[in-house]
This record gives structure tokens, C-alpha cells and sequence, in this order.
């Protein structure tokens, strides 16, 4: 399974930071879409990551237009995590894509609603109360990032600790 995290715009150098830290535990590739609200060499990125930047895969896109040029949602196995999804994320089979593309917008605004539009049979959401506005986007990539996981038996990634042997 190669799964893809996508930030477009982040805007929150602690949420990248946690972000990256979760990427690195499963090892999935970070996608970094510029504007960035902050520089990826803060000292809050950094600590928020805590040390498994050497053991990340990040990509760097200069704009949300160059990431979507170089990987067509036409052709790719892409989802575009949104309060307004069309379906909940667990209603998706991942287990039978082997690369997948998992899209999630800044924390202020989300993805761009044209895009959205454009895209809307795959848009996905997470349940919560209508009271609620969202979920903070670092607790929303774990989310969706495990539910990958665990559809596919949380292939490659270690099952039981060996701590109490």
C-alpha cells in the first residue's frame, strides 16, 4: 500500500509537524503544497515531528495547480477529505488501490470549494455533530491514515510488540 497525505496550504507548523510524525510511522509519503503558513525549518515543525524527519518522504509542490498537474485526479486514486464529502470515509474499500492520494486542505479554509465541486464524487468526510465545524487536521490525517491501515491488516507495519516476551 502506498498511501499519499497531501497538505494543501498548511497553515499550523505544530499540525505539520504531528503530520509528519504519523507519516513516518507508517510510512506514508508527504505531498507539502506551497503557500506554507509558516517555514518548514521552525523550531515548532521540527519538535512537533520530533526526530523522524530523517525517516519521512516529503515531496514539496510549489503550488496546489503544479501538484494537481503532476498527479491527475482523473487518473490517480484520489480522495479530498471535507466537511462536505460526499460519503464518509468508511465507506471506501482502500484495500484494493495500491497507491492512494488522500487530500486535506489549510486549517482556516480547507480545500478550495471549485476543486471540491470538481471533484465531488471523491470527496469524503468525517462524522461529527453538526455542531461541530471540523475536526483539527492533525487528528484528521491519523484518522484516515489508520483506516488505510487497518483495512489492508495494517500491512507492513509491526503488530505485536515484542516488549512483553
Amino acid at each position: 500500500m502506498n498511501l499519499n497525505i497531501v497538505l494543501v496550504e498548511p497553515e499550523i507548523p505544530q499540525n505539520t509537524g504531528n503530520i509528519a510524525r504519523t507519516c513516518a510511522a507508517i510510512g506514508a509519503k508527504l505531498h507539502l503544497v506551497y503557500p506554507l503558513g509558516f517555514s518548514i525549518s521552525e523550531r515548532e515543525v521540527k519538535r512537533a515531528g520530533l526526530d523522524y524527519w530523517d525517516k519521512l518522504e516529503i515531496e514539496e509542490h510549489i503550488s496546489f495547480k503544479k501538484f494537481l498537474e503532476k498527479y491527475k485526479p482523473e487518473e490517480k486514486d484520489m480522495f479530498f477529505i471535507t466537511t462536505k464529502g460526499k460519503k464518509a470515509y468508511s465507506e471506501v474499500d482502500y484495500s484494493k488501490y495500491n497507491e492512494i492520494f488522500i487530500l486535506f486542505g489549510k486549517e482556516t479554509k480547507g480545500l478550495p470549494e471549485d476543486i471540491l465541486k470538481k471533484y465531488i464524487n471523491k470527496t469524503l468526510r468525517i462524522p461529527m455533530r453538526s455542531t461541530i465545524r471540523s475536526l483539527n487536521l492533525s487528528n484528521s490525517v491519523a484518522i484516515l491514515a489508520y483506516e488505510v491501515f487497518r483495512q489492508c491488516n495494517f500491512c507492513g507495519l509491526e503488530e505485536i510488540s515484542s516488549y512483553f516476551d
